[in-house]
């Protein structure tokens, strides 16, 4: 496999999100509904697609815990094997509550589907009060005041010899559905100094994968013939494979890393039947790939 540019998602590939970012969507949705889903329940939302965002995420599967409360009877597997088949997303998540509940059943939940609260306290769960205070304003209503923040809680998977070897050797920008300041946090913490132009972040589009633009800009802001994308989830090997039917004058090789929600036989095995160009156990094994 040749490439001349690597392109990182950040979560699951840089950074280990498990107990930070899945731990935020499980416990904000306890906490606004005393009810949520299992933390390994997560990556049936990332399978289905259309869940870069996890604020969306957060709010699908809190729709998921009000539907079921009315008598949706489905597992979470077959709600997100729904959502798939209308094409991933929160809009499909919310049609398919519609289609399956009666029109009363989806009003209630519909009023007691509160997004702005689900935002509020996933945030506060994740930056901590100091970090929120600086981002985000006053805290929300309802918090414990003195939280350190989930974000803390995020082991660099990035090892400091193969970071070197990726920018000597390679023109290395990133594409994350992360909002740019908590994209900042992470590279810092990684010791990747990628200049804003290198990145795209849920800032930079309004799309988010597996829509191709952000990549495709990124591969021409580089002048690159070939780009690799490395990413943890199903969307980021569809974000390569459209990026190649969008611009097939380059190269787009889709890497899988097993560091994510997608782990062992069972994760290689969907990455592979997606079309992943190769499949690693972690981004360390880069370098050795691309050599």
């Amino acid at each position: 496999m040749r490439a001349d540019c690597v392109v990182l998602d950040v979560d699951g590939v840089l950074v280990d999100v498990a107990d930070s970012y899945r731990r935020a969507i499980v416990e904000s949705i306890e906490r606004v509904y005393d009810d949520t889903i299992p933390k390994e329940r997560i990556q049936a939302f990332k399978d289905a697609g259309g869940f870069n965002n996890d604020w969306e995420l957060t709010y699908a599967a809190a729709l998921y815990v009000l539907a079921r409360q009315e008598g949706y009877p489905e597992s979470v597997e077959g709600f997100t094997g729904r959502i798939a088949d209308r094409g991933g997303g929160l809009a499909a998540a919310e049609a398919v509550v519609e289609a399956a509940l009666s029109a009363e059943a989806a009003r209630r939940v519909r009023e007691r589907w509160n997004r702005e609260r689900l935002r509020e306290v996933f945030q506060w769960l994740y930056l901590g009060r100091d970090l929120y205070r600086d981002l985000e304003g006053e805290a929300p209503s309802g918090v414990p005041d003195d939280h350190a923040g989930f974000i803390h809680d995020e082991p660099v998977l990035l090892d400091p010899e193969v970071r070197e070897r990726l920018v000597e050797h390679y023109a290395v920008g990133v594409l994350t559905g992360r909002p740019a300041a908590e994209a900042e946090i992470a590279l810092s913490r990684v010791g990747l100094d990628i200049p804003e132009e290198h990145r795209f972040t849920m800032d930079d589009w309004e799309e988010g994968k597996p829509h191709p633009r952000a990549l495709v800009t990124l591969a021409e802001r580089f002048e690159s013939d070939s780009t690799a994308f490395v990413g943890d989830t199903l969307d980021d090997v569809r974000t390569a494979r459209n990026a190649a039917a969008a611009d097939p004058d380059r190269e787009y090789h889709a890497v899988g890393v097993l560091t994510g929600g997608l782990a062992g036989e069972e994760g290689r095995r969907k990455y592979e039947e997606e079309g992943a160009t190769a499949v690693l156990d972690s981004v360390n094994d880069l370098p050795d790939l691309l050599e």
